[in-house]
């Protein structure tokens, strides 16, 4: 059977989260690169692999997936038991997971839209020779503050957002935070004593730093 491949871009979000948990869990496995710029996403090779043409694809053997989330999901459950675990401690409580799920769906519903929008204004069209619209800015770091004010209460009480530990949940968050810790949006992490503590602890990690590089 062959082994796991990805086929993304590593300035993609979701690319970093699904390199992020592989890393986590010490998993060997083939890096694809995907010219975005190039348009190859879009053609009918990788429309085969994703047919919505959005990075990351994925590959285990005869299994094709796709969906940073799903992909990450699979990775922490089919290899449990190998590296870092990134489900619940008791990933057979139901509840814990049912927490765990919840800061899934609120990092992809609430964070990541929002936080996404300030990255592609201050760091993406920067890269393009754009200018940053600061009203956008603006509008998206209030919404931001929102979702970092039930954060910042969470994590009074957790180490992490699931619990007391790393999960999925926190991996997730990693790869856009990165990215707004270059950017004046970091002030909205730092004047928060907890989501500062967290986002220090989340990208020290080992496995963070290799994509953080």
């Amino acid at each position: 059977m062959a082994g796991i491949k990805v086929f993304g871009h590593p300035a993609s979000a979701p690319t970093m989260r699904v390199l992020l948990t592989l890393h986590e869990k010490n998993i060997d496995f083939e890096f694809v690169h995907v010219d975005l710029m190039g348009g190859e996403h879009k053609k009918e090779a990788f429309l085969a692999r994703n047919p919505f043409g959005q990075v990351p694809a994925f590959e285990d053997g005869d299994l094709k997936l796709f969906e940073s989330r799903a992909i990450t999901q699979y990775i922490a459950h089919r290899y449990e038991g190998q590296g870092t675990n990134l489900l619940p401690a008791d990933s057979k409580n139901i509840a814990h997971y049912a927490i765990m799920a919840i800061g899934m769906q609120v990092e992809a519903h609430q964070f990541e839209p929002v936080a996404a929008k300030l990255v592609s204004e201050q760091v993406f069209k920067l890269k393009k020779g754009l200018t940053t619209d600061q009203a956008v800015v603006a509008e998206e770091e209030a919404k931001l503050a929102k979702v970092l004010d039930v954060y910042e209460a969470r994590l009074k009480e957790f180490k992490y957002l699931a619990g007391d530990t790393f999960t999925l949940t926190d991996l997730h968050h990693i790869p856009t935070v990165k990215y707004l810790l270059g950017t004046p949006t970091k002030k909205l992490f730092t004047e928060r004593p907890r989501v500062n503590e967290w986002v220090a602890e989340i990208t020290k990690r080992p496995a963070s730093q290799k994509i953080l590089q």
